[in-house]
């Protein structure tokens, strides 16, 4: 596939995923978790409790990710995660933050990471809620490795990354969570993966409309092994998301509804 040769209805309908094309030479270190995934949420600050409360209202909603087809455009609320979304929109605690996150190479993950660590010991807000509205090409990142092999999401990286590294645990997570200041523990550089923030209390949007620009791209281009319809292949991606992703109609008009309900916005 030649990314340099999509044409402007090509990106326009993948919303974004041309800019794949693009990525720069970050990589995310391989390391794989050093022992059994600990619990959603584990390493929340203490005084966190609304925060504490909110992600097991998350783990506790439903997450429908049986789906044969999908429509174009959702319109049922029983299409996507509309409790967990409630949840999120509800949530009592502040301050809170939304990231509008596009870029797969970029600092995103760590630019998260540093915000938590002032907003909850510099500035001493344990109930800090960070919430990543997770867009173009930077959604990729969102799906498992089933995915990421049937559809052959490295190609769409043109080879910078060779598999979902962004899911890895990364070992320094596994550190003493008390000692917030060691620089190869649980809160530094050496710990950011998706998997950690979520265990900090970051919430990962995905987009149904991106999925549905990416099938689209897989339907007329492929690969498709199982020569699935569009709304078949975007069925067959959003049940790959990995856990505790909530799914929304489409991220960018999920931000309408974020500031909304008073978080602050700010973009990598």
């Amino acid at each position: 596939m030649d990314m340099n040769r999509w044409t402007r209805r090509d990106m326009l309908s993948m919303a974004g995923w041309a800019g794949l094309a693009g990525l720069g030479g970050l990589a995310l270190g391989t390391a794989q978790a050093a022992e059994p995934s600990k619990p959603l949420g584990d390493l929340l600050p203490p005084g966190s409790d609304l925060l504490a409360a909110l992600m097991r209202k998350l783990a506790q909603a439903p997450y429908r990710r049986d789906f044969k087809t999908v429509p174009m455009m959702l319109t049922d609320p029983d299409d996507w995660d509309a409790q967990a979304m409630h949840d999120v929109l509800h949530y009592p605690g502040s301050p809170k933050m939304v990231w509008h996150n596009t870029d797969l190479a970029g600092p995103w993950l760590n630019l998260m990471r540093l915000t938590l660590n002032s907003q909850i010991w510099s500035f001493k807000h344990p109930n800090f809620l960070v919430v990543s509205v997770t867009h173009g090409p930077a959604a990729l990142a969102l799906f498992d490795e089933h995915a990421w092999k049937r559809y052959d999401f490295p190609k769409l990286t043109k080879g910078k990354f060779k598999r979902n590294t962004f899911i890895d645990m990364p070992p320094a997570a596994y550190a003493n969570p008390a000692d917030y200041q060691n620089p190869q523990g649980a809160y530094s550089a050496k710990a950011v993966s998706i998997t950690e923030l979520q265990k900090r209390g970051v919430v990962f949007l995905a987009c149904h409309d991106g999925i549905w620009g990416l099938a689209g791209h897989l339907h007329q281009r492929g690969p498709n092994p199982g020569k699935l319809t569009q709304g078949e292949l975007a069925a067959d991606l959003t049940n790959h998301l990995i856990p505790g992703v909530i799914l929304t109609p489409d991220v960018v008009g999920e931000l309408v509804e974020l500031e909304q309900a008073g978080f602050t916005y700010a973009h990598s």
